[in-house]
């Protein structure tokens, strides 16, 4: 590919072109609040090194908003949202006959991780003005699914890794048989979960929240992105090809989180749409930062092999657009990310905002 092509590319993307369709002359909601001093998060995260520099900061905030965040604090509220989830993860799947399938689901479902999906899904769904409980179960579910993705993933026929998470991929301890079967009855249990245990939401939001993240992985979800990908192994890949890859393989499940958080929630079309452009940009922004940090850090810093794109020569952002441009890139994303939420009441938001911070500045 040329620098040139290159360039246009990485200008062109539908990403930052994001607009809603048939909304005009929209008003944001006025802030009013007095400036606040925002939380150093990104320390935790940050690595040891001079050299380290946040692809979204406190002044790229306050660019995108006509008026500072209210103080939160997101550490609390991470640990408070995944230690829920937690919790309702391991009486979502008991361990029951037959032993091994369920040891198996457990063993990835219950492994650790961020939580990113099922925390996106709740603050989504508070954003507009809906209680944790209403979501808990699909936040459940959309953990299952990524989990599923993860199990699938790393199989020998796929990326065939050995690591995820800092332990033995599931293929590794349990076998690719049950591996295989443990992965499908994480897909199977998520929607009988969405079904079974939503209350107090409509039927018409539970039919169309399921509808949203069927989508989001089929065949015109993460199916789609995953085939691609596979089919594009050890060829020339222009930047349309590989954000087409990632907005379905990677993009398409966060967006789907966030968007049926505001469903069961009580959300308008207009909130619908407003965090659906959110999710679309965190969702590839997720995606370049996890391409920068397979060449830039290492497996027991990431828990999972590093340099593996590298290694099968696969298409990154790095490799397309070089280490610079794929950091800029990332800003960009994580900017238009937040002037999508400067529609909504600041303090609702707030997770938001300070998850798009996580999400960007994160080193693992």
């Amino acid at each position: 590919m040329t620098f040139s092509a290159t360039i246009s590319s990485f200008h062109t993307s539908t990403l930052l072109k994001i607009h809603i369709n048939g909304y005009k002359n929209l008003t944001r909601v006025p802030l009013g609040h007095p400036k606040p001093v925002l939380r150093k998060i990104r320390a935790i995260h940050a690595v040891n090194s001079s050299m380290f520099q946040p692809f979204l900061t406190e002044e790229l905030l306050n660019q995108a908003m006509n008026n500072p965040l209210p103080i939160f604090q997101f550490e609390e509220y991470m640990a408070l949202k995944t230690k829920t989830v937690n919790k309702a993860l391991e009486e979502a799947v008991p361990l029951q006959h037959p032993l091994k399938i369920h040891e198996a689901m457990r063993y990835s479902l219950l492994a650790g991780g961020k939580r990113v999906r099922p925390i996106l899904c709740i603050a989504s769904c508070e954003l507009v003005g809906g209680d944790e409980s209403l979501t808990l179960p699909i936040s459940c579910a959309v953990e299952m699914i990524h989990t599923m993705s993860l199990i699938h993933d790393d199989l020998p026929c796929m990326d065939n890794d050995d690591l995820r998470r800092g332990k033995p991929t599931n293929h590794k301890a349990f076998g690719e048989e049950t591996a295989v079967l443990a992965g499908d009855a994480l897909l199977s249990l998520a929607f009988q979960h969405i079904a079974a245990k939503t209350a107090k939401v409509s039927s018409d939001r539970v039919i169309q929240a399921i509808a949203e993240l069927g989508s989001a992985v089929g065949s015109e979800g993460l199916v789609a992105g995953q085939v691609v990908d596979l089919c594009c192994e050890g060829k020339q890949v222009s930047l349309s090809e590989l954000e087409y890859i990632h907005v379905h393989k990677t993009a398409k499940l966060l967006e789907a989180s966030a968007v049926c958080g505001v469903i069961v929630g009580g959300g308008n079309v207009f909130e619908i749409e407003r965090v659906r452009n959110y999710a679309r940009c965190i969702g590839l922004l997720f995606q370049v930062v996890d391409d920068i940090l397979d060449v830039t850090k290492s497996s027991e810093e990431l828990g999972k092999t590093a340099g593996k794109d590298l290694a099968s020569d696969k298409a990154t952002y790095p490799k397309l657009m070089g280490i610079d441009k794929a950091k800029k890139f990332a800003r960009k994303l994580a900017n238009q990310a937040v002037q999508e939420l400067a529609y909504f009441d600041p303090i609702r938001a707030a997770p938001l905002y300070y998850l798009a911070e996580y999400i960007a500045n994160r080193q693992s």
